[in-house]
């Protein structure tokens, strides 16, 4: 826009010297005209005295001080030559009423048309004016040598250049504003598909559609597709990993199953140590491909997994687990919109294990609570029971690899653990405090899915 404005400034003083030149020269071919009527209109009587003819073209000459004037002068020769005026103003105009031009007394060599500008001339009242003067001999005998002038007041020139410079400043600035209201629509229209885009891009990046969708120009079609070309080519290459992963851990469990089985039946030493080690193997795997799957989806903001469908679904499944010990699984009322932003997998595997530890130690009842904190940036989920609880230095050796509190409850002391991975993964946080039931409560700090403003 800078460029533009300096275009039109430039423009605008190249138009104003041009029509200043115009007037200019306009009017000194207006003066020219009116000398030469003067000329026409100058004579000799009978008796040999000068006499003028009264200039009809312009009723100004006959106005007083009306700016425009013409006058007679009667030039001689010096000694050395020279011309100057030994007559003024032998014959003048009514417009100059008492006064007469202020003409140089002495004239150059050159015969013919002078012009004076305003710096040149000023008349007895200090206005400028703009003259053309001509040498004229007439043919009678003995008929002195004259100076015809013609001036006029310069203000005209100013009139009319002060008339042409507000029209031009209108002008210029009608069409600055034009051109600025023309470039802000252009930019509108213009950059109205790249809005398109970055809103979908957002989408994308929230989770809320896998593709970029929706109508684009042709000159972002291209661009698009492409786009779209490589969140497949990622989407393949990260499931293909996560494939692959599976396929090892399962392929190792089977193995690691089968050797644990034979050494139960033995009662030696070496049948103890092979069971005890197929059962760490067992543990480094499932703790090692949780924490590689939830690295991957960490760094995704892409992945949405709704909270209250997952958590009714996991409570399902926990009533029926511990059916046996009737116990009571309680749900808060939680937003159906409530999202967490990773894997459906991680988010079963972190509240599936907190459920089922709870479930081993609540006497009747297990509560779980959602919400979103920190303006919706973070999910709390909180898992009450009303069994024994722990003491604090237990609360704190419960999340430790390996670590079993009642070596009497089934399990390997695994679950906290990868609970507590899998939620510092994710850049959360995990305590553990008294529950208001009077059992442990379990505090899960997770990042939350934001929903996408609408376009």
């Amino acid at each position: 826009m800078a460029w533009v404005l300096v275009s039109l400034a430039l423009a605008g003083w190249g138009l104003r010297t041009l029509f200043q030149e115009h007037i200019t020269q306009q009017m000194q071919a207006q003066l020219v005209l009116h000398l030469n009527q003067l000329s026409a209109a100058v004579d000799t009587d009978a008796s040999g005295a000068l006499s003028v003819t009264p200039i009809a073209s312009d009723p100004r000459f006959e106005q007083p001080l009306s700016g425009l004037y013409w006058q007679v002068d009667v030039l001689s020769r010096n000694a050395e030559g020279q011309t100057a005026v030994s007559h003024d103003a032998l014959a003048r105009s009514r417009s100059l009423w008492d006064q007469s031009l202020p003409l140089p007394s002495t004239l150059p060599r050159a015969q013919g048309t002078r012009n004076f500008d305003e710096k040149m001339l000023r008349d007895s009242e200090g206005r400028s004016l703009i003259a053309v003067t001509r040498t004229l001999q007439l043919p009678e005998p003995d008929a002195p040598l004259l100076r015809l002038a013609v001036a006029a007041d310069s203000a005209v020139l100013a009139e009319r250049m002060s008339r042409f410079t507000s029209m031009l400043l209108l002008t210029l600035g009608m069409l600055a504003l034009g051109l600025l209201v023309a470039m802000v629509i252009q930019l509108q229209f213009a950059l109205a598909p790249l809005h398109q885009l970055r809103q979908r891009l957002r989408a994308v990046l929230n989770g809320d559609s896998q593709h970029l969708e929706g109508q684009f120009p042709s000159e972002l079609e291209s661009l698009v597709t492409e786009f779209n070309n490589v969140l497949d080519t990622n989407a393949e290459i990260v499931q293909r990993a996560r494939t692959q992963a599976g396929n090892l851990a399962h392929a190792l469990h089977t193995p690691l199953t089968i050797m644990g089985n034979a050494a139960t039946a033995g009662h030696d030493g070496l049948a103890h140590l092979v069971q005890e080690q197929t059962q760490i193997a067992k543990r480094q795997v499932d703790y090692h491909l949780a924490r590689a799957r939830a690295a991957t989806a960490a760094r995704s903001k892409a992945l949405r997994t709704p909270v209250k469908p997952h958590l009714q679904a996991l409570l399902r499944t926990m009533e029926r687990l511990h059916a046996a010990r009737h116990l009571q699984f309680e749900l808060g009322d939680i937003d159906p919109h409530l999202a967490f932003r990773g894997e459906e997998q991680d988010f079963y595997e972190m509240l599936g294990n907190l459920l089922d530890n709870a479930g081993k130690w609540a006497h009747q009842r297990i509560a779980l609570h959602a919400q979103v904190i920190e303006a919706g940036q973070m999910l709390r989920l909180t898992v009450d029971d009303d069994g024994p609880g722990l003491s604090e230095p237990e609360r704190e050796r419960a999340f430790q690899r390996g670590v079993r509190l009642d070596e009497q409850r089934p399990g390997a002391g695994l679950g906290l653990d990868i609970v507590r991975e899998l939620v510092h993964t994710y850049g959360g946080e995990v305590a553990a405090s008294q529950s208001p039931l009077g059992g442990l409560r379990i505090e899960l700090l997770l990042p939350a899915h934001l929903p996408t403003a609408t376009p």
